[in-house]
């Protein structure tokens, strides 16, 4: 969709009925005039609702690609418009939880619709006595569980990347990919 004519869209301001009154009758001046309105137009009511541009919600669709560049949210043109809209909306949120459970555990389920589970997050050691030995060697790392949400199917590749990015650098995550929720192992 293109802002740069809008056929038939009137100006606001048009620019003939402000010239001085000596301009008011000439057909040049009037025509002329018109024409810069036509191109004018667009643009003027493009920043009267700018504050409709910057909302995820409302914005024009051709706009969230910039608008999830601003915030640096995942922006997929493979996702519907209202997956998109709502990925803008929560990149703040997600990058607030971005390298925690929660925030690996969210993005999944908002890119992929899977519900997912975070079993063994690390941990830290301290101990308050100088030259204390080091800790024993942590397990394989953390283990992301996901299984199918809102669609019967998931995407492994797509999880693994996803966990990649929202994972810690320094943390070597498990994947496990499930056909259902996980049994209740005792807890």
């Amino acid at each position: 969709m293109s802002r740069a004519v809008v056929p038939g869209l009137p100006s606001k301001y048009p620019i003939g009925e402000q010239l001085p009154a000596l301009y008011a009758d000439d057909d040049f001046a009037q025509r002329f005039t018109a024409g810069l309105d036509t191109v004018l137009a667009p643009v003027f009511a493009t920043l009267d609702n700018l504050p409709a541009y910057l909302d995820p919600r409302v914005t024009p669709t051709d706009f969230l690609a910039w608008l999830a560049s601003w915030v640096g949210a995942i922006d997929d043109p493979q996702w519907p418009v209202e997956l998109r809209r709502e990925a803008v909306v929560r990149a703040v949120e997600l990058h607030r939880w971005r390298g925690t459970k929660r925030g690996l555990v969210e993005a999944l389920h908002l890119a992929l619709g899977v519900h997912a589970e975070v079993a063994d997050d690390g941990g830290s050691w301290w101990s308050s006595t100088a030259g204390t030995d080091l800790p024993p060697e942590p397990p394989a790392g953390p283990l992301v569980r996901v299984w199918p949400g809102r669609e019967a199917r998931v995407n492994a590749a797509r999880v693994h990347e996803i966990v990649r990015t929202m994972c810690p650098v320094h943390t070597v995550c498990r994947v496990e990919v499930l056909p259902g929720p996980p049994a209740d192992e005792g807890r």
